[in-house]
């Protein structure tokens, strides 16, 4: 298969596929899906498509608890694997010319372009086809999914004849007979429970078999003839799961024939299962006023704010500049912050793997990204998120024996059930718990919401310490608190003992949660004796004990060095290296046994280093250095989430060329396929890192004495770069070239460049010259 890199061209905004390709299209499918957090769509074929595809419509929220398909049962696992499902297929148009269908797999194509324009959202196709009984024809198709009307999706599909006459036959249509890739048993989701169609019209209802969600699909559509619109007398097909309309009419040479089709999508997470069909019809309505083109220009307009606040200015190095972008826009048009019930699945819109669901890659990676770029409110959201599933995390613990309201957050869920159907994932992996505390922690920092900690933040601490202090027990052998049968973050080694990422961060979280404690009844003494009362939570008793755990946890390390071990017995495991692996092994996870990788030293992703990044300040420089040297050659980097913590790291230390190879890596990603996988979907959640790395790794942001701290260089590769954050509501303004460093602001607030602290006044900008980066 060719790889991907081969056939996208660098484009600073765009990402453009030239030259049909059936081989590759499941990839484009997913590198150029579009969405608006409300829903979303791969970029599949408007018309019938009998070649390799995946027609996949997802709409935020909806979910199928899709039974667990295992041969066991243990106590605490989880009944179903939940999965945002693929829904009404709301874009198609089929053409057919003299009983001939337009079908790409079966023409001969040429100058096919496939392209989506990441500053407008906006996906559009272009190709010239010769069908089997020789009609010609060039088709224009341009969709996208409204920003501004987030219920509302436009299709136009401009058809012009070349060569032939004869009759034909367009049928615009709404398809909920529609299969998951991943069902485990093979079975369809949805039911349906209501169509109809009238002359330009259709209308579809579908009902999942399980959890009653409705989904009513609304469409309208005009036809056009020479740049006229055309009367016509539409025909009814309707099947199983499916609307659709029939238009006849003939066709000769130079005829230009034109769809306009408006879908209104809603569902019964918005309104009540009797209204939903009115709203559809009320949206459809509020399209159809405005017109295609008010609404393309609200959509536009949307983007270019969301553009202005948050994009990534690259100079001298296109293919950086493509790929932060295309991060950037992947997230944006999957989640927005409009609904507190909504979360980030690792595959957003574009495929099924993973199940759409929320990990802790949502609190690690995700929130830095929109607590940075946009206003505080939507970090918060994302927080609130979880506190409002805190009963179910208390009951996840209560099913693996724990009491007393500790807290178990599950690895994957939708509703705060876990539904993670691998044992050492479910049981093991509880690092989790430690990524959602922290993020609690970097939010309060960023924004100083302290607010956040008496409302909703505290609860959520404590359900959390509960669970750590519950987890560990007293080694007699070693005088220390011990935590057995775990998995880190690096998921080639399952059930382990004292994993000292996991450790750690089970330790400082025990302490943070009394500091937050003490704040608040310091800070905060009427809400806080509430919170007590309701958590029967006594501060001076869980002092004594939280405090003697944390100051007496057991860190494995290396004896006479500064290196702290993945987990005990790492150092049995056989001691060599990533380059002694040939390529034609790699990925290890598509290549070798499950047995052979856990007895590998190979690491999957940063672990020992993702505490390392996480808590930076409690380390020297000279530990970091140990770590690093010792655990990245021994990383293969194959989860997503890894390449972007080992950049931000080798920026910090100064190893320039390896936090740009691991730029690449994770900017990258999916545009090169380094996984071979990405025809199953985007890797949205890591995209996060992506920021990450360019701003916490090239631009040095962190908070250092409570300000805001740039220490800044710009790789050999670029001329220079430039980014704005957004830091307690001021938004700062950083231009990066390789002797100076410009700092602007759009408020007054003081920030520190280096060891410079400087103030910046709001109107006018700061020069700063550049400084070696270690």
């Amino acid at each position: 298969m060719n790889p991907i890199s081969d056939l996208i061209e660098k484009d600073p905004w765009r990402i453009v596929q030239k030259g049909f390709s059936d081989e590759n299209n499941r990839k484009y499918e997913s590198l150029m899906s579009i969405g608006n957090g409300h829903m979303g769509q791969r970029a599949t074929f408007e018309e019938e498509y009998t070649g390799s595809t995946h027609s996949g419509s997802y709409m935020a929220g909806i979910y199928y608890p899709d039974k667990t398909r295992v041969g066991w049962w243990k106590n605490g696992y989880p009944e179903y694997f939940a999965k945002v499902i693929n829904a009404t297929n709301w874009i198609g148009i089929s053409f057919k010319f003299n009983d001939e269908k337009l079908d790409l797999a079966t023409a001969r194509v040429s100058d096919f372009e496939r392209v989506l324009d990441m500053r407008t959202g906006i996906l559009t196709r272009s190709f010239i086809a010769v069908m089997q009984n020789g009609v010609k024809v060039q088709v224009a198709a341009k969709r996208f999914c409204s920003m501004a009307e987030r219920e509302v999706g436009v299709v136009e599909y401009e058809c012009t004849v070349l060569e032939g006459e004869g009759d034909l036959q367009i049928k615009p249509f709404l398809d909920g007979d529609v299969l998951n890739e991943d069902s485990n048993y093979d079975m369809k989701f949805w039911e349906e429970t209501k169509k109809h169609t009238g002359n330009n019209e259709a209308y579809l209802e579908m009902k999942t078999k399980k959890l009653d969600f409705y989904l009513g699909s609304a469409m309208k559509f005009y036809l056009y003839k020479n740049k006229k619109e055309m009367p016509f007398t539409g025909h009814e097909q309707l099947r199983k799961k499916y609307a659709g309309v029939v238009l006849k009419k003939s066709f000769e040479p130079g005829d230009v024939f034109k769809v306009e089709k408006l879908v209104a999508n809603c569902t019964s997470r918005d309104y009540n299962i009797a209204d939903i069909e009115e709203k559809c019809h009320d949206a459809i309505a509020r399209a159809h006023s405005l017109g295609s083109v008010q609404l393309e220009a609200a959509h536009l307009a949307h983007w270019t704010q969301t553009w202005k606040d948050c994009d990534i200015v690259i100079e001298g190095d296109v293919a950086s500049q493509q790929a932060i972008r295309f991060n950037i826009f992947q997230l944006y048009q999957t989640y927005t912050g409009h609904d507190p019930r909504l979360n980030i699945g690792p595959k957003g819109f574009t495929g099924e793997k993973y199940g759409g669901s929320t990990y802790w890659d949502t609190e690690a990676y995700c929130l830095p990204f929109y607590m940075a770029t946009t206003h505080q409110d939507v970090a918060r959201t994302l927080l609130v998120y979880r506190y409002k599933h805190l009963p179910k995390a208390i009951e996840n613990a209560e099913k693996l024996g724990f009491k007393d309201g500790a807290a178990l957050y599950p690895m994957v869920t939708m509703n705060g059930e876990e539904c993670h159907n691998e044992w050492e994932i479910t049981f093991e992996e509880i690092h989790r718990n430690g990524a959602i505390a922290y993020a609690i922690y970097n939010y309060v920092n960023h924004t100083q919401d302290r607010v956040y900690l008496a409302e909703y933040g505290f609860e959520v601490l404590v359900g959390i310490a509960r669970f750590w202090a519950q987890r560990v027990n007293w080694s007699e052998a070693k005088q220390q608190y011990v935590m057995l049968g775990v998995t880190g973050p690096n998921e080639y080694e399952n059930n382990v003992n004292n994993n000292w990422y996991t450790n750690y961060l089970a330790a400082w979280c025990l302490r943070y949660t009394l500091e937050v404690a003490q704040y608040l009844k310091e800070s905060h003494s009427n809400e806080f004796k509430t919170l007590c009362q309701k958590l029967a939570f006594d501060l001076e008793e869980n002092a004594k004990a939280w405090m003697h755990i944390s100051d007496n946890m057991h860190y494995p390390k290396m004896e006479g060095s500064d290196v702290y071990l993945q987990q005990e017995g790492y150092l049995d495991k056989e001691n060599i290296t990533c380059a002694e692996l040939p390529l034609s092994e790699r990925p290890l996870n598509q290549k070798w046994s499950w047995d052979r990788i856990l007895r590998s030293p190979f690491i999957k992703q940063a672990d020992v280093l993702q505490g390392f990044y996480f808590f930076a300040d409690h380390f020297s420089l000279e530990e970091l250095k140990a770590n690093f040297d010792y655990y990245e050659p021994r990383t293969v980097h194959e989860s997503s989430l890894s390449p972007c913590i080992h950049s931000v790291l080798a920026s910090k230390l100064g190893y320039v060329d390896k936090a740009y190879d691991m730029f690449l890596r994770t900017s990258r990603l999916d545009l090169d396929d380094y996984n071979r996988e990405v025809h199953e979907g985007l890797h949205i959640t890591s995209m996060a890192g992506t920021w990450i790395a360019l701003v916490q790794g090239f631009g040095g942001m962190r908070l250092e004495d409570d300000r805001l701290c740039f220490r800044p260089y710009v790789p050999k590769q670029w001329k220079g770069c430039a980014f704005s954050i957004v830091f307690r509501g001021v938004r700062v303004s950083v231009q990066c070239g390789e002797k100076h460093v410009q700092l602007s602001s759009n408020g007054p607030i003081e920030v520190k460049v280096w060891d410079e602290v400087i103030t910046l006044d709001g109107n006018h900008p700061v020069e700063v010259s550049t400084k070696a980066i270690v």
